[in-house]
């Protein structure tokens, strides 16, 4: 990838993972909980989400380390109250679900123009964000707290698995830098077949 692609990478990755956190917000509103609209939060304003680790030095940092190779960044978790929520236990489920969802729905939705608009010369990026968009999908699915995909695998274990849950609470932190750190390249296949399904 040339430097130019690689600061747009960068770049990129920035307003698609505050489109997922609105995402998540806005699921929550919609399902009866306005913590998040009561916050401020319910709102595609940069300011309003972005975290000075997670958002600009994070994606920095691995940007410069790994050569652009891995780059993640998120924004402000936004908040939610389940107890709020119409459907507790599936509402957590469709909470969860959004923020990925909403970066599949851009994903898509820029694919289908590489595909069926003539824009060949910005094709390049325009595949940088639905790549960018594919990956923050994919990996927040991931059943390691706290990515989303923890709250969709809670809403199908059944009470007797109740120390699962605790144990993934208590050290999914950890699990999650050993996955970054050595099972993160596991995931290109399906990032790369969605990518050429879509593309």
């Amino acid at each position: 990838m040339d430097p130019i692609s690689l600061i747009f990478y960068f770049v990129i990755v920035i307003p698609s993972s505050i489109i997922h956190e609105y995402a998540h917000g806005w699921m929550a509103d919609q399902l009866g909980d306005p913590t998040a609209r009561y916050a401020g939060r319910l709102t595609l304003d940069p300011r309003s989400h972005i975290d000075l680790w997670g958002t600009i030095l994070l994606p920095l940092f691995l940007f410069i380390s790994t050569g652009g190779r891995f780059l993640f960044a998120y924004a402000k978790p936004v908040p939610y109250n389940p107890y709020n929520l119409r459907n507790h236990h599936w509402g957590e489920l469709m909470v969860g679900l959004a923020g990925p969802m909403a970066n599949f729905l851009l994903a898509l939705s820029v694919g289908m123009v590489i595909r069926f608009l003539p824009v060949s010369a910005y094709s390049e990026f325009l595949g940088i964000i639905v790549y960018v968009n594919l990956l923050l999908m994919v990996f927040n699915l991931v059943p390691i707290p706290p990515l989303d995909g923890s709250k969709i695998l809670y809403a199908f274990l059944p009470p007797s698995a109740y120390n699962v849950r605790n144990f993934l609470d208590r050290y999914g932190f950890f699990i999650l830098i050993f996955f970054v750190l050595f099972l993160f390249e596991s995931l290109s296949p399906i990032i790369n077949l969605l990518y050429n399904l879509i593309v």
